[in-house]
């Protein structure tokens, strides 16, 4: 076996200056726009150790009681550190968040480096220093945008090297770099001065003891008609942003790990200090300060949020100190994926912090604090003849190139297959039908050129960039084609419009009690396997599309199926009033 020279991102300041064999981490290295460089090397790409699905589940179950140990140790340090006394679930809801992002990140870019280095000899590497502090986020927010970067990647990647599975088999070339710092518009636009402005005549209306509400996932008229039935007046408050702390090195040494071992949990433990967002540690009493001085109320009833629990540090903190003085908190589902998909790391977070889940019509025997209620991006149906339109929706996916939250879906460079099974749907199609198809991309494309693999293999193809109105699209389509487990084919089911779905279910695992609701959409036609079975099942219906959705086996499978994962609106507002009630009965 020859020696080469290890390459983990697609950062090419990385990449060997002569003709030295190459060894790519992984697919994120070889930037499609960059072929005509990578494809000229003697390279080889480590296969992914994720395409074993079955270890993917395995380690996401160890990632889990992982999490766990983690989350039970740093609620021990960071109330020392703060000299606070917050419970586990406190910091659940405040760094929960951010820790299982985390683990599970540095466990999938752990085990790529040791594979690298157990199966290929490795002559030298290139490590780029000198960026440290630029890789410490500030919050959440932070977090997500830096995971997805090259570089910071590159830097997880050389603390592994360095500290742990390779500090001495081979060479390592450290080249120092620049540090360069991103500065975001102070300028507020006027929806965001709107907000503002509602927010101030909000905190002069409410009351101390009406129940919260922030980013409920509710479309605004309705969550006002839902205010109206609590007997309070609406609310429009806003999601306050957070102030930026610079980096204080003494402090991290307060939660300094002696390393002692070289395992996957050292790493973590070790590297910890170095990552944690400053939000946690330096800016902690700023953030309690800022929560101090909200004008939210002081003693609600009860919270109730959709989004905000994700990345809003501010309510994060607030809402924290809320459920510790006994305050309960409760959490609609804000999208797909909940109730249908074998597992996500989300789902398990929110259900787990909140004392009642409301989820759009599914159940599950082993937790009773989710109560279906319905859909809560509520969606009115389209009373319009689809036969007459032109045009089939085709909406796609794009994920990160670097693996991040772990769920029943395509990860890291599985996506490659992932568009592969798209153009083997397009290239199923009859040509007339081709020519109608209008590509909807995603709006991030994370590395992956998605355009420009799209015009590469089908040249004439209709592509829409992802920001146009999806409401528009529709409406000039006869038929929504979605392509993965989100939330897309759920608002088109909602709003009657006639839908073929396709996915890998290698890739898009189902838990059990959703199988059998898919195995009936599989069986009139709404659902496939495999983009060939899909493209078929659309030639034979194109010309008439609404003879077959309107047809008594469709419509009552679907019916059936929208029950339980996208529930009508109709009774929803007094559903949701029955079960927030019943919860402020019971806390």
């Amino acid at each position: 076996m020859s020696k080469r020279f290890l390459v983990t991102t697609s950062l090419e300041q990385t990449w060997p200056k002569d003709n030295k064999p190459v060894l790519f981490l992984g697919e994120w290295c070889c930037r499609y726009s960059r072929r005509h460089h990578w494809e000229s090397l003697d390279a080889k790409v480590i296969p992914y150790h994720w395409d074993d699905r079955s270890k993917l589940y395995k380690d996401y179950l160890y990632l889990q009681t992982f999490y766990e140990r983690l989350l039970g140790e740093l609620t021990i340090q960071l109330n020392h550190i703060h000299n606070v006394d917050q419970s586990v679930r406190y910091w659940r809801i405040l760094v929960g968040p951010w820790l299982f992002y985390f683990v599970q990140i540095l466990f999938d870019r752990w085990e790529t480096i040791q594979r690298a280095i157990i199966q290929y000899d490795i002559s030298e590497t290139i490590i780029l220093i000198g960026q440290d502090e630029q890789f410490i986020p500030n919050d959440m927010h932070g977090f997500e945008s830096l995971f997805v970067r090259d570089d910071w990647n590159h830097h997880i990647y050389s603390k592994i090297l360095q500290n742990f599975l390779a500090p001495n088999q081979f060479k390592k070339k450290l080249i120092k770099t620049d540090v360069t710092t991103e500065v975001g518009s102070l300028k507020k636009s006027w929806r965001q001065n709107l907000r503002l402005l509602m927010s101030k005549i909000t905190s002069f209306v409410c009351r101390d003891k009406d129940v919260f509400l922030l980013s409920t996932y509710l479309p605004l008229r309705e969550e006002i008609k839902l205010s109206c039935r609590l007997a309070q007046a609406p609310q429009f408050w806003r999601r306050e942003s957070v102030a930026k702390v610079k980096v204080n090195y003494a402090f991290r040494e307060r939660m300094g790990y002696r390393l002692d071992e070289i395992t996957f949990e050292s790493f973590v433990r070790f590297i910890i200090p170095q990552q944690i967002p400053i939000l946690y540690l330096e800016g902690y009493s700023q953030l309690i300060e800022q929560i101090n001085r909200l004008p939210w109320p002081k003693q609600p009833k009860l919270i109730w949020t959709g989004i905000a629990q994700c990345s809003d540090e501010v309510f994060k903190a607030w809402v924290g100190k809320k459920v510790d003085d006994g305050i309960p908190l409760v959490i609609g589902q804000h999208g797909g994926v909940y109730g249908i998909a074998k597992w996500t790391s989300w789902e398990k977070h929110e259900v787990s912090i909140c004392d009642s889940y409301l989820s759009w019509g599914w159940s599950d025997l082993k937790q009773p604090k989710i109560v279906p209620v319905g859909q809560l991006k509520v969606k009115k149906s389209l009373q319009v003849l689809f036969q007459k339109k032109k045009r089939a929706l085709l909406v796609t996916l794009v994920s990160p190139r670097f693996s991040y939250h772990m769920y029943a879906g395509p990860i890291s460079s599985q996506w490659i297959d992932y568009f592969k099974d798209q153009c083997t749907f397009i290239d199923s199609l009859p040509e007339l039908i081709q020519q109608e198809i209008i590509v909807r991309l995603y709006s991030h494309d994370y590395g992956w050129d998605q355009e420009l693999r799209w015009r590469n293999r089908f040249p004439d193809i209709m592509l829409d960039n992802g920001k146009s109105n999806m409401g528009d699209l529709i409406r000039q389509s006869r038929l929504y084609i979605s392509t993965y487990n989100s939330t897309t084919y759920l608002e088109s089911f909602a709003m009657n419009v006639p839908t073929v779905i396709y996915w890998n279910t290698d890739h898009w695992e189902l838990r059990e009690s959703a199988i059998p609701y898919f195995a009936e959409l599989k069986r009139v036609g709404i659902f496939h396997e495999t983009p060939q079975s899909a493209a078929r099942h659309v030639a034979i219906i194109w010309d008439n599309v609404d003879i077959w959705w309107n047809s008594p086996s469709v419509r009552d499978v679907l019916e059936r199926f929208k029950t339980v994962y996208c529930r009508s609106s109709k009774g929803l507002l007094d559903r949701i009033k029955y079960s927030l009630r019943a919860t402020i009965d019971d806390a």
